[in-house]
């Protein structure tokens, strides 16, 4: 029997991580298409390293988005971000754009025709997570390693940290007692900052924005608190090490405490289910746990390529459900359509709302109003209840 006290952690990276500027250029692209034709299809994935950026992939969406235009679009998105350095520029990277029509093969299989409707972009399994440890339904660990980076990010972007950089990590481990996390071990933040600063500075620089994250109380003591374990963090983003779309699928996701598919989402537009039935396996898992039906709730989707409708929809409450799991399993697919059309429909997900998602995680986030994080609203509570009472 597996112990209720024990230690876990997990990761984030900033927005300025070389990965996540990938993720970031490729949703940019994703929101470009989406805004010039909503039926777009794209998947795009960007490479970067030393002052130069590399798009690759297919698309079908208007011929007005040029090569000229994507590249305007990844110098756009590392502006944002905000990389002006010897290194790595947004004016000055050498951007080179190889990206092509998609395939008439997979268009076939995808686009709905006659009586079949719209099929799955591909085969493959998703999953989605939610449980009570924190108000936003996520793993405590993955939240906390967000919001510490977030709450870094927006000192830099506001001027109160000059001496930051773009580019950080963080890591935070948490004990758990009875199967509840209660405090910290051990919190780990690496930093990209100014020449000018020493490791104690940047440590005194971090510290409020892992303290006032914490729940009080929580703090790790002064022997767990790592600040730039290595003692310097100058050279830094795809200067420092070459990024690629895709490459932090669990930091996107419940940070290694629930399964993965194996699917990354940026670059992806939603008519692939890699994304797409990523988001509504979390939408329905945390609308189990917000109608009080499970303290924890794992759910998997599995798809056929063309295919329309899931091949399996898996439930595991890991023994807190209030309900029969092949009962919710019928509930949940009672409530929603699973078909890559009935989830893209149900969620809102053909709108240009994805360079958001690229850094600090696709869940746990707050619902915007022009659509964006659309799967975490909990807006199913009632309908699932009524479901599962065989209303």
């Amino acid at each position: 029997m597996a112990s209720n006290s024990y230690l876990f952690t997990s990761e984030s990276v900033s927005e300025g991580h070389p990965d996540k500027v990938c993720d970031r250029v490729s949703d940019a692209v994703v929101d470009t298409y989406l805004t010039g034709d909503p039926h777009s299809r794209v998947a795009v994935e960007t490479l970067c390293t030393t002052n130069r950026i590399v798009l690759a992939g297919e698309v079908r969406g208007p011929q007005s988005i040029t090569h000229a235009r994507l590249e305007e679009v990844a110098r756009n998105a590392v502006k944002d971000i905000g990389y002006e350095q010897d290194g790595f520029h947004w004016r000055d990277a050498d951007v080179s754009v190889y990206v092509h029509n998609q395939s008439t093969d997979i268009a076939q299989g995808v686009d709905a025709a006659g009586n079949k409707d719209e099929g799955a972009g591909d085969q493959g399994i998703m999953f989605g997570y939610a449980c009570r440890e924190t108000e936003a339904l996520m793993p405590a660990p993955i939240h906390f390693s967000h919001e510490i980076l977030k709450s870094l990010a927006e000192a830099r972007h506001s001027g109160a940290e000059p001496g930051l950089g773009p580019d950080s990590k963080s890591q935070v481990t948490l004990r758990y007692e009875d199967g509840k996390p209660v405090a910290a071990t051990s919190v780990v933040v690496s930093t990209q900052h100014a020449e000018d600063l020493d490791q104690e500075a940047v440590r005194e620089i971090v510290r409020p924005h892992v303290v006032n994250v914490l729940p009080d109380g929580w703090m790790c003591d002064e022997d767990g608190f790592y600040v730039n374990p290595t003692g310097r963090f100058v050279i830094g983003g795809p200067d420092g090490d070459a990024g690629l779309t895709g490459r932090k699928i669990i930091v996107d996701t419940y940070g290694g405490a629930a399964p993965h598919g194996g699917g990354a989402f940026s670059g992806k537009d939603p008519t692939k289910v890699d994304r797409s039935a990523a988001y509504a396996a979390r939408y329905l898992a945390k609308n189990v746990v917000a109608a009080e039906l499970a303290e924890r709730c794992t759910i998997q989707l599995a798809y056929a390529i063309g295919v329309s409708k899931p091949l399996s929809v898996y439930v595991d409450t890991s023994g807190t459900g209030e309900a029969d799991e092949a009962k919710l399993s019928r509930a949940l697919q009672d409530v929603m359509d699973l078909s890559p059309r009935g989830i893209r429909e149900h969620l809102g997900l053909s709108k240009p709302i994805y360079a958001r998602t690229a850094a600090y995680g696709h869940f746990g986030r707050h619902p915007d109003a022009d659509g964006g994080f659309s799967w975490e609203k909990t807006d199913l509570v009632d309908d699932l209840k009524t479901a599962l009472n065989g209303g």
